[in-house]
């Protein structure tokens, strides 16, 4: 799958593992952020296409999530994950200096890009947002409005309609399967609300993906927070039929194309 290195970085709860797929002068430094549960090796087709056209990437685990440190999915607070994904941003840019950086994230990574960029939005060319957590999203006031949260796992089939995926995602042994945890659950709700009262982006380029079948994080949900978090300069590309991983659906060669043309509009305009 191409030339792959591994950092180790000093995170805010100890070590954190960051996948770079390299390129000789990039035009751009790609920083992936993956979703809850899950790790930064199940981005290695879209890295492979950002390297094909042209970037670095750089792509944590983040605390307590793949192969980094931490008790497993616990995050007690995001704004301590905004900080670890900036240390990669800050490695990133210590490698290619004076590179725009093009900032994309999934699902719970879509929040962590968009505090991040409302902290750091100064600092990146792009923000992409893939099925982002981010507006009216109702499952932590459900979870936490019980005396114990289920051990209800994620469906495979609501990933995509490829069930290749699905099947990939249950064998994974760097994925989590187990139950969310209350302080993880909590800090959502809190960062929901601190994104959207931590007001918009400005002129950032803002690209938004998602599928108008995603059950994990609904379609109308997610627009809320998106048309909060936009300053004006959005791009959106909704895809009929698609579930929660718009990278990894039957369709994702039309998601590429997207993604790969809104970037070749903000590096050459």
């Amino acid at each position: 799958m191409g030339d792959t290195r591994e950092h180790v970085l000093t995170g805010s709860h100890g070590p954190i593992t960051v996948r770079e797929r390299p390129r000789e002068r990039p035009r751009y430094l790609a920083l992936v952020v993956h979703g809850y549960g899950e790790h930064a090796g199940r981005y290695e087709e879209p890295a492979g296409v950002l390297v094909e056209h042209g970037a670095a990437v750089f792509a944590p685990d983040h605390m307590g999530h793949g192969r980094s440190a931490g008790e497993r999915v616990l995050v007690e607070d995001f704004e301590e994950v905004v900080g670890d994904v900036h240390l990669v941003a800050e490695l990133a840019r210590s490698v290619h200096p004076g590179v725009p950086v093009a900032l994309i994230g999934h699902s719970m990574g879509g929040l962590i890009s968009a505090r991040y960029a409302q902290r750091y939005g100064d600092e990146l060319a792009a923000l992409v947002l893939s099925g982002p957590v981010i507006g009216a999203w109702e499952l932590p006031g459900m979870l936490l409005s019980l005396d114990e949260i289920p051990d209800t796992p994620i469906s495979p089939a609501a990933l995509s309609r490829d069930p290749a995926v699905g099947a990939a995602y249950m064998a994974d042994p760097l994925v989590w399967h187990g139950p969310m945890k209350r302080p993880t659950v909590e800090a959502f709700a809190r960062t929901l609300e601190t994104v959207a009262k931590g007001g918009d982006v400005g002129r950032l380029p803002l690209l938004w993906l998602h599928g108008d079948d995603d059950r994990l994080v609904p379609l109308a949900g997610s627009r809320v927070g998106v048309e909060q978090l936009s300053g004006g300069n959005l791009t959106e590309r909704i895809y009929p039929g698609a579930r929660h991983e718009v990278f990894n659906e039957t369709n994702s060669a039309e998601v590429f194309a997207d993604l790969i043309r809104f970037l070749d509009g903000v590096l050459t305009g």
